[in-house]
């Protein structure tokens, strides 16, 4: 066992990624979501996450016409928010390692992905 078991600035900025991207899907699941109000939540979506630590920049892209198509077969006006509905870019810089993380739908289910490290 390595003598020296303290988290590498990569490891923890990757830690770092991983909670927003848990605090951004399970803050906002279940929201309700229109074509209309996509916009406003897809802002306060990445002000609210912007706020954590470490966190550089967060995009969020709501998927409004497979909002429209849900709410095509519907009698509603919206629908619940989920990852299905949502494209995530969340880049942290932690001791100046910047790490940048995506979420997209992947055969049907919306995959959160590490796509580089930097240092």
């Amino acid at each position: 066992m390595p003598a020296d078991e303290t988290p590498t600035d990569a490891e923890t900025a990757c830690f770092e990624a991983g909670i927003k991207f848990g605090s951004l899907y399970h803050q906002f699941a279940g929201t309700p979501v229109s074509p209309e109000s996509a916009p406003d939540l897809a802002t306060a979506m990445e002000e609210s996450i912007e706020n954590q630590p470490h966190c550089r920049a967060v995009t969020v892209d709501v998927r409004t016409a497979e909002l429209e198509a849900e709410l095509a077969e519907s009698t509603a006006d919206y629908t619940e928010l989920t990852g299905r509905f949502l494209e995530v870019e969340i880049v942290v810089d932690y001791e100046g390692c910047t790490v940048v993380t995506r979420m997209a739908m992947e055969d049907g289910y919306p995959l959160m992905r590490l796509e580089s490290v930097r240092e």
